[in-house]
């Protein structure tokens, strides 16, 4: 087990060491019992597999468990991935969509409807409002729900909507195409919600612990833009027709989710978890056996107003990498066409490979960079001049080859151009993105770490809603 005092006292809170974050765990067994004799304190000698020692002082000492086998860190990784599954899968589908949406009157596909032209814009404020009004409450008043009831609800609603979505696949919507587009758009609102309580659960999570698993919570977001991107090109090549294409894709991502509420399930009961989420319950039990503790450590709440104003340059970071990413991805990037046609790669496979598999490659590896290399360290107001210069981006896409261009020049014709464009796009995304995620709960005290994580990810949610939008706008001025 965990905590072995030779003094016997009760060891409250660790030193502030990355590693250790959290206050000594207590399991069940010794549940208001923290000036227990020593005789009741496991010999962390007898595991020497799952447990180590983080922290040494005079007279004491504290055990932690070990992540076995980095159990906890993989489905840090798979749970990342889980959050944005919803976006992902319904984003990549663009082919499903542009049929399902498509104009039954003519056989002429040359030029695309309002509805299929509008789509991914439509599909994008569905997603962020609601995700950003979620990711807020849950910032705020999110602490005051169970962390179970948050992340293993979430998870069935989100795997009851996407099945939904998959038996929608199979049903004939050509006679009643505006009545599914309010469906699919209510189905996009609720998932989403769903979402971003996940989110908001998983990062203020991940928090507690160290760095590395806040990095491997973000490059599974990454990750899984690229496993749902490789699912949609297989689908392609294999599969006859676009409801075929989706009908696999989606119940690939129902899996997904089933699979993460399994992994989710089995990392909470793991003494590694708790160890490192149990500082709270551990804090209120010792207070309530001894009162007289309360003088020497009282407990501490974090306030809203407090750990704002220690990360709102890192939040400001976070906000405008997105405003900047979603203003124009996809619902800009997916109009723009190869220069030539008439081939498997240019009809076929230029859209998803450079438009979703590029991109969620290249913002993976920037996430996974930003956690390697970490720079610029602890320099807000840095991070933040390279974010404002990263709206360049935009007046450059727009420039691009798009196919249903009225009222911008097109200057770059070239698809070697727009890939390279896109890869540096994607991986500014990934790399500034993670920076900030990571830098804003080294700047706060560890009783504020959690709620520091929560606001990261509200602030991210933002800056989704807010780019949906500026989407919106850009989609109108091109048309």
């Amino acid at each position: 087990m965990d905590y072995a005092t030779i003094n016997s006292r009760p060891l409250l809170q660790d030193t502030d060491d990355r590693e250790t974050d959290s206050d000594a765990f207590l399991d069940d067994n010794y549940a208001g019992s923290i000036n227990a004799s020593s005789s009741n304190i496991p010999d962390a000698s007898k595991e020497p597999t799952e447990t180590r020692i983080v922290a040494a002082g005079a007279g004491s000492r504290v055990v932690a468990p070990l992540d076995k086998f980095h159990f906890t860190y993989a489905v840090f990784y798979l749970m990342g991935m889980t959050t944005m599954v919803p976006w992902n899968f319904f984003v990549t589908a663009e082919e499903y969509w542009q049929y399902k949406f498509r104009n039954v009157s003519s056989n002429d596909t040359g030029i695309l409807t309002p509805r299929q032209l509008e789509f991914q814009s439509d599909l994008s404020i569905a997603a962020a409002v609601p995700s950003t009004i979620f990711l807020i409450l849950n910032a705020c008043v999110g602490h005051r729900i169970p962390l179970n009831v948050r992340m293993n609800g979430s998870l069935v609603l989100m795997l009851l909507i996407m099945i939904g979505t998959t038996a929608l696949v199979r049903v004939d919507t050509d006679q009643w195409q505006d009545a599914f587009f309010r469906l699919t758009m209510l189905s996009v609102v609720v998932i989403n919600s769903f979402s971003a309580l996940l989110t908001g659960g998983l990062f203020g999570i991940a928090g507690q612990f160290s760095a590395h698993y806040m990095t491997a919570a973000v490059s599974g977001q990454a990750l899984g833009g690229i496993f749902s991107a490789i699912a949609d090109i297989i689908a392609l090549t294999f599969a006859s027709n676009p409801t075929t294409t989706a009908f696999v894709f989606f119940i690939v991502g129902c899996m997904v989710l089933f699979l993460s509420q399994l992994a989710y399930y089995v990392m909470s009961k793991t003494l590694f978890f708790k160890y490192y989420t149990s500082s709270k319950t551990l804090m209120k039990s010792s207070l309530e056996a001894d009162p007289g503790s309360r003088e020497l450590c009282p407990r501490l709440e974090p306030r809203f107003p407090v750990v704002l104003g220690k990360i709102w340059l890192y939040g400001f970071s976070e906000w405008l990498v997105f405003v900047t990413t979603l203003s124009i991805y996809p619902a800009v990037t997916v109009l723009v066409g190869s220069q030539n046609h008439g081939r498997p790669w240019n009809d076929v496979y230029f859209l998803p490979v450079v438009n979703y598999l590029l991109f969620n490659t290249g913002d993976y590896l920037g996430r996974v960079i930003a956690g390697f290399f970490e720079w610029p360290s602890n320099n807000p107001m840095l991070i933040s001049v390279v974010t404002i210069g990263r709206i360049a981006f935009v007046p450059a896409m727009l420039l691009c080859n798009i196919t249903q261009h009225h009222n911008f020049p097109v200057l770059i014709h070239s698809d070697y151009i727009f890939i390279v464009l896109m890869a540096a796009f994607s991986l500014s995304n990934g790399y500034l993105a993670n920076i900030a995620l990571i830098g804003a709960p080294r700047s706060v005290e560890s009783h504020e770490k959690e709620m520091a994580s929560s606001m990261m990810a509200a602030f991210l949610g933002i800056g989704l809603a807010c780019g949906s939008t500026i989407s919106l706008m850009i989609i109108e001025m091109i048309k």
